[in-house]
């Protein structure tokens, strides 16, 4: 059949309304801050096909890894295995595409026939939900900082079902429950989920039912064709070529020694294509990337360089290509640890270095480098309650060819990603937070300055744990076209105590009055600092992002008082 364009948009907005709507439920109801006020989750509605029809925003790579973990799980588990009111979880991260505490349930949808209601009807669909537990049988608690084996990150499933034919299978609840330290955040969280699962069936369903399925289906090959033209089309606007970067990560949380990256990337004949060949063999410890989560950080970029602002289906990334020897770094293997996917991060920000050398006049600088978690696990001081709560801190952006980075935002790599609110970290745990604020300084210098990072400075009132999971300290984010490189991310434990130490990724008990220092980096500068106007020196002096002396010796600006 064909179909006019407007019917095309309608039907597109009625299944992107859907997924929202499953975002929706599953805020409202989830237990764990690092859904409901991190967005840590991932959001997609398939055809029968397993092809991207619809997503919701959350946590970037979530979003692409989605896809690989539905195929992998649908052939683990078989299609024809599936039944009206099936949910499948799966969390071992080699199908999954991310690391054990990462969930990801799906379910079939199944439009019902008229002339046999009782019957299990036609699979038209799939939906997809994925969301970060904080504990699942680990050998630690919180995050897994030096694993090496795969088994000590957690229980894994395969693709199990968790409720068979719209029932719970109470026996596998009951042993996540049997083996979480956090039981009742844990399966809050599930039913979260499955709440948000039942809502995508009931709107797909109601999406069918509407339009009818050949509309539909016309629909989405529609959109799908001219969703990928447009990647074509966009790649063969850019400059074409093939660059090769290379960066390093502070360690893989067992030894000191810092790990190679290395990744090509080639823009020809309407095709995308990724290479990691020279990057590190597999590490000992928990740095290892499932390939779909290394495929998930490629389509990143692609949709970031080709279509930026409109939606997301299969389409979208038909050209990409992703090259990754099986046992290497970027392509875990069984029982290879995956647990610390910081990899992830710092290679997309390795990705975009290798295009800047094509694009310079396209790209911005390095944003921060890394994304800054920390974590503290413990006894609530007032509950006596396990709890388990985290935070990913904010960075400076990269200066753009045409304006300064942002100050103090989440990482690129993490789209819609927020921080935890303060007020929900302090009455969360044992920390008690004595300062945050933006640092002077720590964008790197440039005609358009990067932007600035963050000073964070805890203070403990109850002991427990503290957890950094930060893997570039050691070396600076990567500057453009003249512009200066800032200060890497640092932790400082204890500052000011003869027990002062700088760390990146570390497990650090701590007791109530101790403290500890976050230091964020900022954004690469793009440009040579002599070009930049001295007016907007002049005003970064003012509001305390660029110091006085640093407005003389770096951008020649004399002020006075």
């Amino acid at each position: 059949m064909t179909l006019d364009g407007a019917t095309v948009e309608v039907v597109r907005s009625y299944l992107i309304a859907a997924a929202e709507e499953m975002r929706t439920t599953l805020i409202r109801t989830a237990f764990n801050p690092v859904i409901y006020e991190v967005l840590d989750f991932g959001i997609s509605l398939y055809d029968e096909k397993l092809d991207l029809i619809a997503e919701a925003p959350g946590l970037t790579f979530f979003l692409g890894a989605n896809d690989y973990s539905l195929q992998k799980g649908v052939e683990y588990v078989g299609a024809e295995n599936l039944y009206p009111g099936d949910i499948v979880m799966l969390n071992y991260p080699y199908w999954n595409a991310a690391h054990a505490y990462d969930a990801t349930l799906f379910a079939p949808v199944f439009l019902p026939d008229e002339a046999a209601p009782d019957a299990d009807g036609t699979l038209v669909g799939y939906v997809c939900v994925r969301a970060h537990w904080m504990d699942l049988g680990a050998k630690d608690a919180g995050y897994v900082l030096d694993s090496t084996d795969v088994h000590q990150e957690g229980m894994l499933f395969p693709g199990t079902k968790v409720f068979s034919r719209g029932k719970a299978v109470r026996d596998i609840h009951e042993l996540i429950r049997f083996n979480s330290r956090m039981p009742d955040v844990v399966l809050g969280d599930l039913h979260a989920q499955v709440s948000a699962i039942r809502t995508g069936e009931r709107r797909l369903i109601e999406i069918l039912q509407k339009f009818g399925k050949p509309a539909v289906d016309e629909a989405v090959a529609v959109i799908r064709a001219h969703s990928e033209q447009n990647t074509i089309d966009a790649l063969a606007a850019l400059p074409q070529g093939s660059w090769t970067a290379v960066d390093w990560m502070d360690d893989d949380g067992i030894s000191e020694d810092p790990i190679r990256m290395q990744v090509t990337v080639t823009i020809e004949d309407g095709t995308f294509t990724v290479d990691f060949a020279g990057s590190a063999p597999a590490a000992k410890g928990p740095v290892n990337m499932p390939f779909g989560a290394t495929i998930a950080i490629c389509k990143v970029v692609l949709k970031n360089l080709t279509s930026p602002e409109q939606p997301s289906n299969a389409g979208t990334t038909v050209p990409l290509r992703v090259l990754a020897e099986p046992g290497t770094l970027f392509h875990a293997v069984y029982p290879a640890p995956t647990f610390t996917l910081w990899t992830g991060i710092v290679a997309l920000e390795l990705i975009y270095k290798a295009l800047a050398q094509g694009m310079p006049e396209r790209l911005a600088a390095s944003t921060g480098g890394d994304v800054p978690g920390f974590m503290m696990v413990g006894d609530h001081p007032d509950t006596g309650e396990f709890f388990a709560i985290s935070n990913n801190d904010p960075v400076g952006w990269g200066g753009t060819p045409e304006h300064d980075g942002l100050d103090a935002t989440i990482h690129i790599s993490e789209s819609t990603v927020r921080s935890t609110p303060i007020e929900v970290l302090e009455a969360r745990s044992g920390m008690l937070f004595e300062r945050l604020e933006m640092r002077t300084d720590s964008g790197g210098a440039g005609k358009h300055r990067g932007g600035t990072g963050l000073q964070r400075d805890i203070r403990f009132v109850s002991p427990g744990e503290f957890l950094s999971v930060i893997k570039k300290t050691r070396t600076k984010p990567w500057a453009l076209e003249g512009g200066l490189e800032p200060d890497p991310n640092q932790v400082v434990v204890f500052p000011g105590t003869d027990r002062e130490e700088r760390v990146s990724t570390k497990r650090v008990p701590v007791q109530p009055g101790d403290l500890i220092r976050l230091l964020t980096a900022g954004g690469g500068g793009h440009g040579d600092p002599a070009e930049r106007d001295p007016a907007l020196v002049r005003r970064d002096v003012s509001e305390g992002y660029v110091s006085r002396e640093a407005a003389a010796s770096v951008y020649g600006v004399e002020l006075d008082e």
